[in-house]
């Protein structure tokens, strides 16, 4: 867990494929970002935005790559993907879903640790304004 956010909770993702790979999981769960009221509905985008921000200041990424889906696990949950210009060229423009992930890092406390400390900080400094 990275974070406590309005609409719900930051987490790592399990397979780091891009560093500071993160998820957005509302807090409660909803099947998709539809059968969330309007107000609702507004704060889980803007915390996601949110996490983005987050993720650009933390690991200087060029973009974010934002994903919500919902075939597969049907709970609404938005996957954020920070993007850098010195990608492998192989890489650069794919899609995450594109890319082998199984080679890619697992997420752990001593690889990691201190890269959701300064995005949690970040959040955490960003929600109390």
């Amino acid at each position: 867990m990275v974070a406590k956010v309005p609409s719900g909770w930051v987490v790592m993702g399990e397979r780091q494929v891009f560093a500071g790979y993160c998820l957005l999981i509302p807090d409660p769960v909803v099947p998709h970002l539809n059968a969330l009221a309007a107000a609702g509905r507004g704060q889980f985008l803007s915390d996601m935005a949110l996490v983005g921000d987050a993720l650009m200041a933390v690991t200087a990424a060029l973009r974010i790559n934002y994903a919500i889906y919902g075939n597969l696990d049907p709970a609404l949950h938005a996957h954020l993907f920070p993007r850098h210009a010195d990608e492998p060229p192989a890489t650069r423009t794919a899609q995450p879903w594109a890319l082998d992930w199984s080679v890619a890092p697992e997420y752990s406390d001593a690889s990691y640790g201190d890269l959701k400390r300064r995005i949690g900080e970040y959040l955490r400094i960003a929600i109390r304004g």
